[in-house]
């Protein structure tokens, strides 16, 4: 296995991010190696997360976005058909299977660095490297990495102002109280 570069913009995870985390998500985030990615104004936006939770449950989303205005808009995006456009595109164009492909595999790599976990040895995320199956996982992934690993996930983010090349902070646009998760549609992929 070749090293790679750190994450760009990896820090470690203080006790007030968990608890950040914890009000973004509704829930306790498990398997918190790092945040990989924050926010224009510090909140966690992408945690790293171990490929095997501590219950011994193996996880293979190790970039997991938990930035509530950018999940909001990455659902928008998913709920109108463009996982489906890109997944095709995908097939018929290799300038962009190919890249793409080798986000999968630098994915791998990335997890490898912190664990292991067998059952999902060759498993990366959103999809990759055949389809586009979730956005959320692809822009994470784009965000901790750095523009140029993931054309997808780099995609993906131009589309919404603020998400690239800077993330900026929209934090005090949410309302307290909500759940930044109810309009997130890969729960049964990434759901704890």
């Amino acid at each position: 296995m070749t090293s790679l570069a750190p994450l760009p913009h990896e820090t470690p995870a203080s006790p007030s991010d968990l608890e950040i985390m914890r009000l973004q998500l509704g829930r306790d985030m498990r398997g918190v190696v790092s945040i990989a990615r924050r926010c224009g104004c510090g909140r966690p936006a992408v945690v790293r997360t171990a490929p095997r939770l501590e219950d011994g449950t193996p996880f293979p989303t190790s970039l997991y976005l938990t930035l509530p205005w950018l999940t909001l808009e990455l659902s928008r995006l998913e709920a109108t058909g463009l996982m489906a456009e890109l997944t095709e595109r995908l097939e018929s164009d290799e300038q962009l299977a190919a890249p793409y492909r080798a986000a999968h595999e630098r994915y791998l790599a990335r997890r490898a660095e912190i664990g292991e976990a067998e059952e999902v040895a060759h498993v990366s995320a959103g999809g990759m490297p055949t389809r586009v199956k979730c956005l959320h996982a692809l822009a994470g992934q784009s965000l901790a990495e750095g523009p140029g690993i993931n054309p997808v996930g780099d995609q993906v983010l131009a589309m919404i102002d603020g998400a690239a090349p800077e993330l900026v902070c929209r934090c005090q646009d949410e309302e307290p109280g909500t759940d930044p998760d109810e309009h997130r549609t890969d729960e049964g992929e990434e759901g704890r």
